[in-house]
């Protein structure tokens, strides 16, 4: 089962791997994600100086404590600064096709890992939790009131074609993204409420009063734009023209819908930055799209793409006894997953008559038996979600405190009882399969909700029978799903599998033209506009949302808000664990498992550092190739 599926990624990093905001949640994978960072509401900086009084500046920005690296440090402590460039290395994507270059707005399905192509004000840390640095911006300064950061660029910054990466580049990719961004974009940046450039290189952006808490990092994270290449193109349109970029990536040669390849700018202007040292090593990053994970497998074992993030726990546990594998030309390992896990599940769509009930929505989950699913399919190697925020001290857990109550309590008439009390856990079967103790308390959910029999059928209370699909663009949780449509049949419910093409399920999605759909949610350890993107009813009903389950609550609002407020890291884990009381309360999904290591597999082609960095695996960005591996294996793949 995939534990590290896909998602929207909201960071540079997961843009690597990922397509996009565009992708929609089943095409773009996490697999060498960081969690979201999440900015600052002091920014968290080390101070270097004071510019003016009450102004801090700094060579970046964290969520509320300081930044680990000193503005003079030489790189980070993950890489290898002596590390060789060349070579290829060969990943698969979640995602099976493409058919646009631009990953940065509604339209179209988005070629993995563009954001190679584009630098942004800062980069993250992959070793801190939430620190970024300066990448185009070497320092910020921000006022006393955190309403203006100014952001001081490096002069040196060019585009691929020579020409210079100003603050007016910088101010007009703002403006763009806010007014024609991807929707998960512009609602990010909706607090912004200016970007000029006051010199060539110095950049002013402005944030409304109450903007979010995650809001600077958001702006200093996002893709840089040659504002002259979009002077007679249209930013909206779906095209296979290789964009103007300035990172360390060019798009090299591709074909539509079965590889892309990345050639490294080799004279990429921040190349001797800190920041850059040792990091992005192979001359040739490629994509190869297969349409059946199974197909891609076998492409693998065959040396077809070289490296692997193993989400199949059955492949992982059978599947390595090819001869390659055996003779050590390829490689398994874990590290362990530092990161609060991907939070995936089946997602209701409450849009839907069939699930406006809660009762309705929790007696469709007693029907999936885990335990036997965990056993007889996934060899025992996840652990079941609960939490909205699993795996972290944000997680809800036993009684409410004082702090959670005070934050709850105005909104007790809005909620179930349950939320001043132990928080809603999924139900452990007996392992059976059909555990008939847990089936019946489903079926007891189903007519307190008002609904009856008639020829062996559920009826909702309106008298149409409940019936429902769960959509797809693969098949690889049709082996989890089959047993759970099984089980919901013995109730009288009728529930089918439908897998389409991606352009489809992606429209689909967008639309909300989906009864229950296999979603995923990142959270980062100090949660701020992804809190939004996900629960609130302000992005309930907007086409490409994140909120695919139609999350639209009073209560949850509020608690949204006032996370997204808090000042201390405190405040933050009291609003996130109300919060996570109050989602669980209304049964939105049906939670799935999350694997506490990465685990991946590798043709021995690669040097890597000394270690990994703590929250991610490097391999795309601080491994290289090693020639001299390649001629011990006779390397004869891609």
């Amino acid at each position: 089962m995939a534990d590290f599926p896909f998602a929207y990624p909201l960071t540079r990093r997961r843009l690597i791997r990922a397509g996009a905001f565009g992708a929609a949640t089943a095409l773009t994978p996490g697999a060498f994600a960081r969690p979201i960072a999440k900015p600052p509401g002091n920014a968290g900086a080390k101070v270097e100086k004071i510019a003016a009084p009450g102004e801090i500046e700094s060579h970046g920005l964290s969520t509320f404590g300081d930044l680990a690296e000193s503005a003079d440090f030489k790189h980070f402590g993950y890489v290898n600064p002596n590390a060789p460039k060349g070579g290829t290395l060969a990943l698969s994507p979640a995602s099976p096709t493409y058919d646009t270059f631009n990953a940065y707005v509604l339209r179209g399905n988005p070629a993995t890992g563009m954001s190679l192509v584009f630098d942004t004000l800062m980069n993250q840390s992959l070793d801190e939790r939430d620190a970024y640095y300066g990448l185009v911006a070497k320092k910020v300064r921000i006022s006393a009131d955190k309403l203006t950061y100014t952001f001081l660029l490096r002069k040196e910054a060019r585009f691929h074609d020579g020409s210079p990466l100003t603050a007016h580049d910088a101010a007009f990719s703002l403006n763009i993204l806010k007014s024609k961004g991807h929707p998960v974009i512009s609602q990010m940046l909706r607090d912004v409420t200016s970007a000029e450039a006051e010199a060539d290189d110095i950049l002013v952006v402005k944030f409304a009063p109450g903007r979010t808490r995650d809001l600077p990092l958001n702006v200093a994270n996002q893709p840089i734009f040659s504002r002259a290449y979009y002077k007679d193109r249209d930013f909206e349109a779906t095209t296979l023209e290789p964009p103007l970029g300035s990172g360390p990536y060019k798009v090299g040669d591709f074909e539509q819908g079965r590889f892309i390849a990345y050639h490294r700018n080799k004279d990429y202007w921040a190349k001797d930055l800190p920041i850059v040292i040792g990091q992005g090593n192979f001359d040739v990053v490629r994509f190869e799209y297969f349409g059946d994970s199974q197909v891609a497998f076998e492409a693998f074992k065959a040396g077809a793409f070289t490296e692997r993030e193993e989400n199949i726990a059955r492949v992982w546990a059978t599947g390595y006894d090819f001869p390659a594998f055996k003779d050590g030309r390829v490689k398994r390992t874990t590290v362990p997953n530092n990161n609060i896990p991907n939070i995936q599940g089946w997602m209701f769509n409450t849009r839907r008559k069939v699930f406006r009930d809660p009762r309705v929505r929790e007696a469709i989950g007693y029907a999936f038996d885990y335990e036997w699913t965990s056993r007889n399919l996934m060899y025992d190697a996840y652990k079941r979600i609960s939490s909205y925020f699993e795996n972290s001290e944000l997680a809800a857990k036993g009684l409410p405190s004082e702090e959670e109550k005070a934050l709850l309590e105005p909104y007790r008439d809005q909620l179930p009882a349950e939320v001043f009390g132990e928080p809603f856990v999924s139900p452990v079967s007996d392992g059976s399969g059909q555990d008939r103790a847990l089936l019946k308390k489903a079926n007891d959910l189903f007519v307190a909700a008002g609904c009856t029999r008639k020829d062996g059928v559920l009826l909702l209370p309106d008298g149409t029978p409940l019936e429902f699909e769960f959509l797809d663009n693969s098949n690889v949780f049709e082996r989890h799903t089959q047993p759970f449509v099984k089980n919901l049949k013995l109730l009288g419910v009728t529930a089918r599998i439908r897998i389409v093409d991606a352009a489809q399920y992606k429209k689909r999605l967008e639309d909300f033209d989906f009864d229950i759909v296999h979603d995923v949610m990142m959270m980062g350890w100090n949660p701020g506009e992804e809190l939004n993107a996900y629960f609130s009813s302000k992005t309930a009903n907007v086409n490409g949302t994140r909120n695919l389950a139609g999350v639209s609550h009073p209560a949850v609002d509020a608690l949204v808000d006032k996370a997204l407020q808090a000042g201390t890291r405190e405040e933050l884990v009291t609003c996130c664990r109300a919060l996570d009381r109050a989602l669980r309360s209304q049964r939105y999904w049906i939670p799935h498992w999350y694997n506490p290591v990465h685990r991946f597999a590798y043709w021995d082609l690669f040097g890597q550092p000394e270690r990994p960095p703590k929250f991610d695996t490097g391999v795309l960005w601080t491994w290289w190739w090693d020639e001299e591996k390649a001629r011990k294996i006779n390397f004869t793949g891609r």
